[in-house]
């Protein structure tokens, strides 16, 4: 999986006109789920999200959680994070998991999220979303299991 983390102050999700997620103070988090990905790896993903220490503390160092500001998390689904353009200008997208065996484990990240105790919204998975952010710092995290568990 790869992930995409923004701190922000607030964000929100739009399909077809119709806001179907939106937050205030949080991580507003892209989410791509990879062939190979399994349940563990969105489990891990979610600890690694939930517990990552990117809000200030009383000395102006980024060293509290999500859990410890009492933010939420927006979670939208967004396989273009595997795009591959190593070879031409065109994407490629082979990495990236059938949506049929992506959505439940990209449903099972943000489960896991809320198991954790965070407060989670999400987009719509398959569906054409309009993301609106205000990306606070900018504070922008990339997360990729390959590379991070």
């Amino acid at each position: 999986m790869r992930a995409v983390v923004q701190r922000v102050t607030r964000a929100k999700v739009e399909v077809e006109g119709a806001i179907v997620g939106a937050i205030e103070r949080g991580h507003c988090v892209f989410v791509g789920v990879a062939r190979g990905d399994d349940a563990a790896t969105g489990r891990d993903l979610a600890t690694k999200v939930v517990g990552l220490r990117v809000f200030d503390d009383d000395d102006g160092k980024m060293n509290r959680s999500l859990l410890d500001v009492g933010g939420a998390l927006l979670a939208v689904s967004q396989f273009t994070l595997l795009g591959d353009v190593r070879k031409g200008r065109r994407p490629s997208f082979i990495e990236a998991m059938p949506p049929e065996t992506a959505e439940p484990l990209f449903d099972a990240f943000c489960a896991a999220c809320r198991s954790l105790g965070a407060h989670v919204e999400s987009g719509r998975f398959r569906t054409d979303m309009q993301v609106e952010l205000v990306n606070d710092g900018p504070v922008t995290i990339l997360i990729d299991s390959e590379r991070t568990f």
